[in-house]
């Protein structure tokens, strides 16, 4: 084996060696980690020709290295509270069949459940959520016992239901991307009064944009509601709301801006989006509440500027739900 013979100094940049999350050590034995990052390359259960989520872990595993930091405001180092590793890829061996795949994710989840292991999983198209939260949340799930709490940002609903798609099922999804939401309230995996979602803005698809979303008692707070109420007063909501539930975090790229996330699967050009110092403070701002899991969803990489902006703020939105994982285990050993 030839060796490294610089002090370790090249462990230390983000260009050398092989491309994990963050530069994480890759484990295959879950009982040596405390918080797993895992990629999700699918991008079938969309139902556009926006296919190319499927991309998004390894577009951040690439850029991620350069956002192993300290954490400024908690004043910790996550990678030194815990045992992070990059667990992988989730395995879809029916990649092009999403209602198939669906299944397959949520067995591998089962897993991560079982070892008691907190995910922070990058996508991926949004119906990964679905499985994500079957497996940490349905009758089998060892996490919990209660359903989640779950903060969804996003400039889309993603509860559509028949009255918005005129069927059952989307160009041949029923499980897809713009269905988890409503799909996750009516199989219980979540408390309808702990259900927050932040940031959806623009013109709706129907005059019944949203409308599953308030049918099944969800918080709704869209991006000029968030305007008006300001970012302190929206973080004091959520956590009055959700309180000491068990809270997963899903974080749909489209939410931002599109000056600083273009590369996403559904734009939402024409009303501004969340800036990245605004999610940044909402998620600062749960610091100490029960995450117990959080994904990154719709970056699509082959749409990204030339410096990979969108890709990098996946990866910091990835540092800030690791961090707030990482500073409640941390706390509690």
């Amino acid at each position: 084996m030839i060796k490294n013979n610089d002090g370790g100094q090249l462990n230390q940049t983000s260009w050398w060696g092989v491309a994990t999350f963050f530069r994480c050590s890759l484990e295959d034995d879950l009982s040596e980690t405390d918080i797993a990052l895992i990629g999700v390359p699918h991008s079938s259960g969309n139902g556009t020709t926006e296919r190319d989520q499927h991309l998004g872990p390894r577009a951040v595993r690439n850029v991620s290295g350069e956002y192993r930091r300290f954490h400024k405001e908690f004043k910790i180092s996550p990678w030194d509270a815990c045992r992070i590793s990059d667990v992988g890829d989730v395995s879809l061996p029916h990649a092009m069949n999403n209602d198939v795949t669906i299944k397959d994710i949520e067995a591998w989840y089962h897993d991560i459940d079982t070892a008691g292991v907190c995910p922070v999983s990058i996508g991926g198209d949004h119906s990964i959520t679905l499985p994500i939260l079957r497996a940490l949340a349905g009758p089998q799930s060892k996490t919990t016992n209660e359903p989640l709490a779950v903060l969804h940002f996003d400039a889309h609903h993603d509860s559509y239901g028949v009255e918005d798609v005129g069927a059952k099922h989307f160009l041949g999804n029923y499980e897809w991307a713009g269905a988890w939401g409503k799909i996750m309230g009516d199989e219980g995996l979540v408390n309808p009064e702990k259900v927050i979602q932040i940031g959806m803005r623009g013109h709706g698809y129907t005059e019944n944009d949203g409308i599953e979303s308030h049918r099944l008692g969800y918080r709704v707070i869209d991006k000029d509601e968030f305007d008006e109420m300001g970012t302190d007063a929206v973080v004091a909501e959520i956590r009055e709301r959700i309180g000491d539930t068990p809270l997963y975090i899903t974080f749909d790229m489209d939410v931002l801006d599109t000056t600083v996330a273009p590369g996403v699967s559904n734009l939402e050009p024409g009303y501004p989006g969340m800036t990245m110092i605004e999610a940044m403070r909402v998620l600062q701002g749960l610091r100490g509440l029960n995450v117990i899991g959080a994904d990154v969803v719709c970056l699509m990489p082959t749409k990204d500027n030339p410096n990979n902006i969108t890709s990098i703020n996946a990866s910091i939105i990835m540092f800030e739900q690791i961090s707030l994982i990482a500073d409640r285990l941390g706390a509690n050993q």
